[in-house]
């Protein structure tokens, strides 16, 4: 028995050395990896020696899962981070950054409540880290604008993707019918498998539009801008004559970097590439081209020294000033941050727009838009979702003059891979229609409109034939809009327009009254049996003093009438008492008491019924006088009732429409 213990205890000795050594082993190639940048290689050797550790080597344990989750950050794969970094949290790795680059991944994976707490406990360690505390702001805004996105439509541009990475894509200068992208698809250069992404080097590829406007397969370029190395990132002169592109060469003694190379097109050729000598710094990567609209400037993503720290965006000169060459910039503080700026690209209206994540986001990157401001400083916004998400967004590419084009994103994708999007901005559009119309009428169809801005807006405009019009208006304006037709009063509208984006739609009508007939006042009324004007008349009598001082050359005469209830005497008394009463109404808000003539009719000029209204009541027809005795030879005591209501009324008719006219 003692001989078979001895024994089991010197095979678990071996084995445990066997697997240390193993362990170790691979360690040592994981290292190694490293050292060359081939995070990938080096995952899968990191997680071959933690699956031969054992867990009671709880030390050595969690500086592996480290070193794995370190090389899942940097190779972009944030779902084996996270896991990679909790074992680590798990084996008490005593390095806080833990839970920092925790909460990074899970940002990117959408985690936004466990990123917030990661963060929380990162900095009671480290309260002062700015990566941090834009991580947690980024974790805490990102619900909110995913729940309020912009009016950006985004979706996955299906056309332009195939089966692996694709990303940043380009049209070839102005021309919208060429497109080129970045892919490590199959047709890809070579068969090696990168150690640094897992995946092919990729290529240029292009995509031509057919007569029909729509995607066609995808073409290699075959010239020797495709190489066995990474190349991507295209930008193209206005002309689309010139490509710069990126390369990553590839070393396996020691690291090497990022380059930028140009080629010259000969009708649907490239030629061979050269490599852009921007500075003598060959220990700095240059990468991520674009051209300014006016093809002097080249932009480009570097981590040369003299930036904000991370990687920054430059500009070069490659303009045909002489005096010029030469001169490279820093964009400067307000654009760089500690953190890395890349992808820059121009939008259509002189905007720049660039990648970062030194700035509260939604998580990765995410694409900002920079707009110079009258004082010459940058006006920097996040594009926020949908354009933006938890994952990557980057590489956009705009249509000429237009607020729409591609963009590359790995969102919803667990390996980290990119995959091109479509995006555009819906035009804004306010609108503001209406109809013109004779009171208690119809269309006019004759009418003019006349509309003043307080943004120097003057025009005129006619009406349809059904009296309907439709005209576009802009944003956060104040518009004074008259109505106006031959035999008409002028009838006036105001509106303000809102500063919202997107479509608005506004309404305004114009009720015109006739000059040649009596016209109703609407929602006019008195006291039982008494001329006092109720509370309720206040806003169809103050409608009417605004008409009249819209029209100041006009004089009326403002009648009242009853309905044939009570004597002759009684009812013209009380009529002519409620005619003054509106009178005295209308001078006390400022109208001329020369202006206004009050008449009170009784019962003596009954109402004479128009289509407008025959088409309301249909036991009524046009030109139906409502006197005593059509009236009573109505069966319907309700008809009877409707119109007594019609005769009981106010109206207004106008005498004269030259009143200080020449003075």
């Amino acid at each position: 028995m003692k001989s078979n213990i001895l024994y089991t205890i010197c095979s678990l000795m071996l084995i445990t050395t066997i697997l240390s050594c193993s362990s170790e082993k691979a360690i040592r190639k994981g290292d190694q990896y490293v050292a060359i940048n081939e995070y990938f290689e080096a995952a899968k050797q990191y997680k071959r020696a933690y699956s031969k550790i054992t867990p009671k080597e709880r030390e050595k344990r969690g500086e592996v899962a480290w070193k794995m989750a370190e090389c899942y950050r940097l190779s972009n794969n944030p779902q084996r981070a996270a896991g990679a970094y909790q074992n680590a949290i798990r084996y008490k790795y005593p390095d806080s950054l833990t839970f920092r680059y925790l909460a990074d991944a899970q940002v990117k994976k959408g985690e936004y409540k466990q990123a917030i707490k990661n963060y929380e406990i990162y900095l009671s360690y480290n309260p002062d880290d700015r990566k941090a505390i834009i991580g947690l702001q980024t974790a805490k805004q990102s619900v909110e604008w995913k729940n309020n996105p912009t009016r950006y439509i985004v979706k996955r541009a299906k056309e332009l993707n195939g089966q692996r990475s694709d990303y940043c894509p380009a049209y070839v200068g102005s021309d919208t019918s060429m497109i080129v992208i970045t892919s490590t698809r199959k047709e890809a250069k070579g068969d090696d498998v990168s150690g640094i992404t897992g995946q092919k080097a990729s290529d240029i590829f292009l995509i031509k539009r057919d007569e029909n406007g729509k995607w066609q397969k995808t073409e290699k370029i075959d010239s020797e801008v495709n190489s066995e190395f990474e190349e991507g990132a295209c930008a193209f002169t206005p002309d689309g004559k010139r490509m710069y592109f990126t390369r990553c060469p590839i070393d396996e003694e020691y690291p090497r970097y990022a380059e930028i190379y140009k080629s010259e097109r000969s009708d649907a050729s490239w030629g061979a590439p050269e490599k852009v000598i921007i500075a003598n710094d060959t220990l700095s990567s240059y990468a991520h081209p674009a051209v300014s609209p006016d093809g002097e400037w080249l932009y480009f993503t570097s981590n040369m020294s003299g930036g904000s720290g991370g990687l920054d965006i430059w500009r070069y000169y490659i303009g045909t000033n002489r005096s010029m060459e030469g001169i490279m910039e820093n964009l400067g503080e307000q654009i760089n941050t500690d953190g890395d700026e890349q992808f820059p690209t121009f939008g259509p209206n002189d905007e720049f727009y660039f990648s970062s994540d030194g700035y509260p986001g939604m998580g990765g990157l995410d694409i900002f838009c920079a707009k110079k401001r009258d004082d010459g400083n940058w006006e920097i916004t996040n594009m926020m979702a949908p354009v933006n998400s938890n994952g990557d967004d980057f590489g956009m590419t705009f249509a000429p003059d237009l607020y729409r084009g591609y963009f590359s994103s790995n969102r919803g994708d667990a390996r980290g891979w990119d995959h091109i999007y479509s995006f555009y901005l819906p035009e804004t559009v306010h609108t503001l229609h209406g109809w013109l119309y004779e009171k208690e009428g119809y269309e006019l169809p004759e009418g003019i409109i006349y509309m003043i801005g307080n943004d120097g807006t003057n025009s005129s405009f006619g009406v349809m034939k059904d009296g309907s019009y439709n005209v576009r208006v802009k944003p956060g304006v104040e518009y004074v809009l008259l109505g106006t037709c031959k035999g008409y009063l002028n009838s006036m509208q105001t509106l303000r327009t809102d500063t919202i984006e997107g479509r608005v739609d506004y309404q305004r009508d114009f009720e015109l009254a006739s000059i040649s007939r009596p016209v109703l006042i609407d929602n006019i009324f008195y006291e039982f049996n008494k001329a006092k004007l109720t509370a309720e008349s206040t806003a169809a009598l103050d409608e009417l003093v605004k008409l009249l001082e819209l029209n100041p050359n006009v004089t009326i005469e403002l009648s009242s009438h009853c309905d044939f209830r009570g004597s002759d005497s009684y009812n013209q008394r009380l009529s002519q008492r409620r005619a003054e009463a509106v009178v005295e109404y209308l001078i006390k808000k400022g109208i001329e008491e020369e202006r206004l003539t009050a008449v009170g009719y009784g019962e003596n000029k009954p109402k004479s019924i128009l289509k407008k209204v025959a088409e309301k009541y249909p036991f009524l027809k046009e030109d139906d006088v409502l006197s005593e005795e059509f009236i009573k030879s109505l069966e319907s005591e309700e008809h009877q009732e409707i119109c007594n209501q019609l005769n009981r009324r106010t109206e207004f008719q106008v005498l004269r429409t030259t009143y200080k006219l020449y003075e």
